[in-house]
């Protein structure tokens, strides 16, 4: 209980503190922070995969389905308060995640992947012969309401959507948190290293992979739909491999010991691809692909491990608490 407590009060600290940088940081910087916020909650559910030994190459077909459900719900329904919105992006990732789960929860390593990749793009092509939903043009999205009020300036919209995503962004971070610090979520780390362990246990590796996979398919689609608000635009990209593939390198580049590195490393790499497009428009992706080399070189556990290489000498590191739990 004390540690949910603590949990809960550091993740109510965390938002005052992103409500004040909000207020005080430049219109570009807000949406850089917002966009990284979203995509950071689409690697989390990576994270919370690696943590079982998988990594899912496809979770644009989740971002993919939250971003729609929201542009649909706008555009079709009229509904233009983002929480609902989000919430909509929430429940399709959940939808397609409880569908898809039992299907892929057997598979392990790069059958794991190629499947959910595969999947990924066979939605990206469906989308892009739906003319219904825009094609390969997609949607554009007018700026969203929250809980009922309407930002009367364009700054003032950029503002409100900042506070609203790092509130949606810390109350996922600490379920998240809660959650891996489980007696299921240390399962996923003992299941990482020895499934057959686990089963002798009398737990399901395939139901703790499962579990996750929802997870990760609902984190997803909330990421999904606060992109497609933070952009005004929703596309068959978003489903696209390389969309997939940038969440992979988020969730390898923060590591999975740490949650609040998954936001950390998000942040880093959206500043990095900004400054890096500005100041060498023709050479920014090499620029960008120097700076990752670097960080998997110096820290190939990931921005998570710093954490444990500042850890005191006598303390434990995560898989030993994870191996001693079983």
């Amino acid at each position: 209980m004390a540690g949910i407590v603590g949990t809960l009060a550091t993740a109510a600290i965390a938002c005052a503190a992103l409500a004040l940088a909000g207020y005080a940081a430049p219109n570009w910087l807000v949406l850089v922070a917002t966009l990284a916020f979203s995509k950071g909650l689409v690697a989390l559910g990576i994270v919370a995969l690696m943590r079982g030994g998988l990594v899912s190459f496809g979770q644009g077909t989740f971002y993919c389905a939250g971003a729609y459900a929201a542009g649909m719900a706008m555009r079709s329904l009229g509904i233009g308060d983002a929480t609902v919105l989000v919430a909509l992006g929430a429940i399709a990732g959940l939808i397609l995640g409880v569908i898809i789960a039992p299907l892929l929860a057997g598979y392990r390593g790069i059958f794991f992947a190629t499947l959910t990749l595969a999947l990924s793009m066979i939605v990206y092509g469906i989308l892009n012969k739906t003319y219904s939903l825009g094609g390969s043009d997609g949607l554009n999205l007018h700026a969203p309401t929250f809980f009922g009020y309407h930002p009367p300036r364009s700054q003032d919209a950029s503002y409100a959507l900042f506070l609203f995503t790092s509130l949606v962004t810390v109350v996922a971070a600490a379920l998240c948190r809660i959650h891996f610090d489980s007696v299921r979520g240390l399962l996923s780390l003992a299941a990482r290293d020895n499934e057959i362990r686990v089963e002798y246990l009398g737990a399901s590796v395939r139901w703790v992979n499962g579990i996750n996979f929802v997870i990760a398919a609902v984190l997803g689609g909330v990421g999904g739909a606060l992109s497609a608000l933070s952009l005004g635009h929703i596309d068959p990209d978003f489903a696209f491999w390389a969309t997939s593939g940038e969440f992979v390198f988020l969730a390898i580049l923060s590591g999975y010991v740490s949650v609040t590195a998954v936001f950390v490393a998000a942040i880093l790499l959206e500043l990095v691809r900004s400054f890096s497009s500005q100041y060498f428009p023709n050479t920014w992706q090499g620029a960008l692909g120097v700076f990752l080399l670097l960080i998997i070189l110096f820290l190939p556990g990931g921005l998570g491990s710093l954490a444990l290489r500042l850890r005191p000498s006598g303390a434990k590191p995560v898989q030993a608490s994870a191996d001693k739990s079983e």
